[in-house]
């Protein structure tokens, strides 16, 4: 009869060691994976998320934010609609019509 394994948790120190490893490419998924009592397919998958947030790792104060410029259009047309709708309501309420 085979036995159940428990899921196990890992720290965020401990992926963060294992992925820079296969970052460094000394050895390879497999070994790296076997040496530390990890599947291959999760060392890759932790190696793939450093590559993926080391971009942002030195984003600092300086210089425009490209996140920001995008959600800032969608703001004002939330407000614009919500104004719109404040706008029809009190018409209505004070018996001026269109």
């Amino acid at each position: 009869m085979s036995e159940v394994k428990s899921r196990q948790f890992h720290s965020s120190e401990f992926k963060a060691k294992v992925g820079l490893e296969a970052l460094r490419g000394v050895k390879t998924i497999n070994e790296i994976g076997q040496e530390y009592g990890v599947h291959p397919v999760t060392v890759r998958q932790w190696k793939k998320a450093i590559q993926e947030q080391a971009k942002t790792l030195f984003e600092g104060k300086r210089g425009p934010k490209p996140v920001a410029a995008h959600r800032e259009p969608e703001l004002l047309f939330s407000e614009i609609g919500k104004l719109k709708v404040e706008l029809d309501w009190l018409k209505k309420k004070s018996g001026i019509s269109r």
